[in-house]
């Protein structure tokens, strides 16, 4: 037999080897597909970091560097005073080349203060939830996209929860769930929801059928320069995993008094049709 052969059957084998892999991994089951988006969460504290400065470019850039899909955002203002009259939901997704749009919580400094969503995929559908009310009014920001055309809708939900009490969490959390009741496609809770590992706000949502995602190492978020404390989460229902994604904070610590989250969440598509 030619040597040459010989010596090349290793290199076919690991080729083959790597396709069947690649299959696997690619076909979760016949006329299923897996797909995975990378999902953030930022309170971004209108853009004003630990240095006192309102810096919306520098926000963007930490975003940038993260290369989310979908981002959930919040203390977010447009057209307020102290963060210079402008729309900032219009100014990161301008910068970062994606969708927005913004759920306002009250008047304020003569624009309005609230939430925003930033996708890549365009958005089919926008839902403003009220909430009951806290220290200040409240609500949640879903969208309706679509990760890819063979997928089913996904609602990506921007969660801010009062920052004072639990009872006041609690009471937001029903309100959400009573929202969210119809919903038969997945969900995803994403932000800042003022509520530590145990607390009856997160509780009830579990209840509800939410799991929370868990943290890679340490999964504390705030204060962003020595964070202490975990009040940023990631809540799934709907979806099913072989092993449940890992959130990770990214170390950013001067853009925000939040550390941003961020996430790669696996999706079952239809596989394409066609020969």
């Amino acid at each position: 037999m030619n040597t040459r052969i010989l010596k090349g059957l290793p290199s076919l084998a690991f080729i083959f080897i790597s396709f069947l892999t690649a299959a696997q991994s690619s076909f979760a089951a016949d006329g299923e597909q897996s797909t995975t988006i990378r999902l953030a969460a930022y309170n971004i504290k209108h853009g004003r970091g630990m240095d006192n400065r309102v810096d919306l470019e520098r926000v963007a850039a930490v975003l940038r560097k993260l290369n989310p899909d979908l981002i959930a955002l919040q203390e977010v203002d447009r057209g307020c005073s102290r963060s210079g009259k402008v729309d900032q939901a219009a100014a990161l997704g301008k910068l970062l080349g994606m969708h927005h749009r913004f759920g306002q919580f009250m008047g304020f400094q003569g624009g309005l203060y609230g939430m925003a969503v930033l996708s890549r995929f365009p958005v089919e559908k926008v839902i403003r939830h009220q909430l009951a009310p806290g220290a200040e009014p409240r609500c949640a920001l879903e969208v309706i996209v679509r990760p890819a055309k063979s997928a089913p809708p996904l609602s990506f939900v921007s969660i801010h929860n009062d920052w004072t009490k639990e009872p006041f969490r609690l009471a937001q959390a029903n309100d959400l769930i009573r929202g969210l009741t119809e919903r038969k496609n997945p969900i995803v809770l994403a932000g800042d929801f003022n509520a530590e590992p145990g607390a009856d706000s997160l509780i009830q949502l579990k209840k509800a059928g939410f799991m929370f995602l868990a943290k890679k190492n340490n999964g504390n978020t705030f204060p962003s320069p020595a964070p202490t404390i975990e009040i940023d989460y990631f809540a799934t229902r709907g979806i099913s995993y072989k092993v449940p994604p890992l959130t990770q904070v990214h170390d950013e610590r001067v853009a925000s008094d939040h550390r941003p989250i961020l996430m790669d969440l696996p999706l079952t598509v239809s596989k394409p049709s066609g020969p």
